[in-house]
Parts: structure tokens; sequence; C-alpha cells
């Protein structure tokens, strides 16, 4: 690793950094993120945060309207307003009341900042929430899910990242898309399928690429494995095949089949994707779980979300450990999404 302090000194004396392939990476990096924050700029959306409290929001926050990425309206109790907070109540209700919730309950949940957030939303009085620096995943995709409905289209909510890797040879000059992993646990085939559907959605509107999908699978190439598992995923490929005829799928696949040429080829699994598949469907939720911190933490990869996929408003969940510039990216890629719902 390069030594920040050591290469400024340089520079002052009129040396020449040493410049290495992470910092080659983290410059090739901002130039993702950098598109990602200016195509935010170009129709401003407001963008609620619930989580005032937290410093990193508050700093998050001053950088975004700083720099014109977004309208942001950081949620502090005075920001709810009582009779706003009245009329939430008894629409949640409404919404809830076949689950056995009372008013009081829902003028209880109203009082949570996220629920109120998630409400603000659903009545388009802002474009998009973002939580997560102090909420669970669980917590935020419960508030989510109970205050938005699904998009007609897809039968469940999902979530993904968008991993952006050292490696700018894999996937898309090293951006990936990966799903789900966050919130269903072990999805059936139509599951699944609308999980890719929705993810390569993504990679196509947000990220502006052709979406390669791979389904994922202990299984070596497609038919190889014979089990319950293998056969799930094999049923989800056919289901994505019909329902979306143009985007380039393929599965089951290991991970080095769908991401690497050489070995696409050695196991005859290049026909469809030529192993350069750029969104990667995980059998279940360890696996996406599991893939995408190993992916971050071991390849110094950046990870932006969950972004919550599948419903019919626009949200985005947090890590708990999450960064500024985690927040800052997340803001502005639910910013975009809200430009083009």
């Amino acid at each position: 690793r390069v030594n920040p302090a050591v290469q400024r000194d340089k520079v002052r004396r009129g040396l020449k950094p040493r410049v290495t392939f992470l910092t080659e990476f983290t410059l090739a990096m901002h130039d993702i993120i950098r598109k990602i924050r200016e195509r935010a700029k170009s129709q401003l959306k407001t963008i609620v945060l619930p989580e005032s409290g937290d410093s990193r929001i508050r700093e998050a926050a001053r950088i975004i309207e700083e720099q014109g990425i977004a309208r942001v309206l950081l949620l502090t109790p005075d920001e709810i307003d009582a009779r706003k907070k009245e009329v939430y109540s008894q629409e949640y209700f409404r919404l809830r009341q076949k689950k056995g919730i009372t008013i009081e309950e829902a003028r209880s949940t109203l009082s949570q900042p996220l629920y109120y957030a998630a409400m603000m939303v659903r009545d388009n009085s802002v474009d998009g929430f973002v939580a997560g620096a102090y909420y669970t995943t669980s917590d935020v995709a419960r508030a989510a899910i109970r205050c938005f409905d699904l998009n007609p289209q897809i039968i469940v909510a999902s979530s993904c990242f968008i991993v952006v890797l050292p490696d700018t040879f894999w996937g898309e000059k090293g951006v990936f898309v990966f799903a789900d992993c966050g919130i269903v646990p072990r999805p059936n085939s139509e599951q699944l399928a609308c999980i890719a559907i929705s993810a390569a959605e993504l990679a196509r509107q947000v990220l502006q690429i052709l979406p390669r999908i791979a389904l994922l699978s202990y299984s070596t190439t497609r038919g190889s494995g014979q089990g319950r598992e293998a056969k799930r995923i094999r049923g989800a490929v056919e289901l994505v095949r019909q329902m979306r005829p143009e985007f380039l799928v393929d599965g089951e696949l290991q991970v080095d089949a769908a991401i690497v040429p050489e070995v696409a080829r050695i196991k005859k699994a290049d026909a469809v994707l030529g192993g350069r598949a750029n969104v990667l469907i995980f059998p279940d939720l360890n696996a996406g779980n599991i893939s995408y911190k190993l992916v971050q933490r071991l390849a110094s990869a950046r990870a932006i979300g969950p972004i919550i996929l599948g419903l019919n408003r626009i949200c985005s969940d947090l890590s708990r450990g999450c960064s500024v510039d985690d927040i800052i990216d997340c803001v502005a890629v639910t910013a975009i999404r809200a430009q083009l719902r």
C-alpha cells in the first residue's frame, strides 16, 4: 500500500510519486462514482434522511447539498408535522388493518422517523428515502414493504449492491450488480427470476450498461447438477427468458465460469455470456450477503447499497458500518432512480 503522507512529501520535494495499481484503481473508481453523482445533479430530487442524529448522515447531507447532488430533508423531530402524522397514521392503518393493526398502533408506528419518511415518499411529498446508518436492514426493508406497494410486474421485494472492484477487466470494467444480498432468505424459481430482472433493470437504467445476467450455483455448468437446488436455478433462468427475452441470461453457473472468459471456455459455459457477466444473482441470502462483504473487505471494493428493488416507490438501505461517501453515493443512486420513475 502507498503511504499518502510519503507521496505528498515526494510531491513537495519535486519527486514523482510512485503510481500503483491501487492508486490507478482509485482514480478509475472515482470516475465511476463521479458519473453517478453527476447524473443525479442533472435533475434534482428530494431525498429524506430519517436518521438525523447520526453525524455521518449530517455530514453527508451537507456535502450532498453543497455539491448539488440532491435536495436533502434531514428528518429531525421538529420536521414531523402533527397534522401530517395523523393523516399518515390513518393511511397506514388502512394499509395494515387486515393484519390486525389498531389505529393506536398505527399512530405509534408513525412516531418513528423511519415510517414517517416512508409515508412521505408514498404520498409523493419527497422522491425517496435512504436509511440504515442506525436502523437495521430488516427495519428499513420492513418499513418500505409495509408502506409501499410491489411493482405490479414484480412479485417480490429484493435488494442489490453496486460493487466496484479494483480489477477493471471483470464485469463491466470492474462494475457488478450483486443480488439479492439483504432481503429474501431462500427465493424460489419465480422469485429468483424477479430478483434477476429487477437487478438487471437497475444495471441498465442507473449504470447505463447492457446487463449480462448469471444465476450462480455450486453446479459447474448448465445441467451438470441434478439436485433440487440446481433445478430451482434453471427454472429461474427459463422464467427470465420468457419474461424478458431481450436480456442476456444464463445459469446455473459457477462464479468463475460466469466472470472469467478462459474458465467459461474450459467449462463450455461461454455460449451466452462468454464469461463476462456483470449482474450476479445468488441462490440465497447466505451466499449473496457473504459474497458482497468478502469482496468489499478482501478486494478493497466499493459497495453501494443495499438498494431496495421491486417496489413502486424509491428507497435505499445502508450498512450500519457505512462511510460518509457510502451515504452520498446511495443518495445519488436513489435520486437517479427517482428521475427514472
